[in-house]
């Protein structure tokens, strides 16, 4: 039997969140947070909800160190 995904409910809570308030995710900041948090507890790939997360966080990982100065001598 697969197991379950751990943060399932905080991923229908989102859809529930954003059919409620005409998909403004403004309007769900709340439940986005507590989705993350549920996301942070785990390791990359346990749950599958979580996958889009996982991408977010790597792209702001990656503008990070890119605006540390990172400077290309080529541009």
């Amino acid at each position: 039997m697969p197991q379950k995904d751990p943060c399932q409910k905080q991923a229908c809570e989102i859809q529930k969140c954003l059919q409620a308030n005409n998909y403004l995710e403004s309007k769900c900041e709340a439940v986005l947070q507590e989705m993350r948090r549920c996301c942070g507890r785990y390791p990359p790939g346990r749950s599958i909800v979580c996958s889009g997360f996982e991408l977010e966080k790597k792209e702001k990982q990656k503008q990070k160190s890119a605006s540390k100065g990172t400077h290309d001598p080529h541009a």
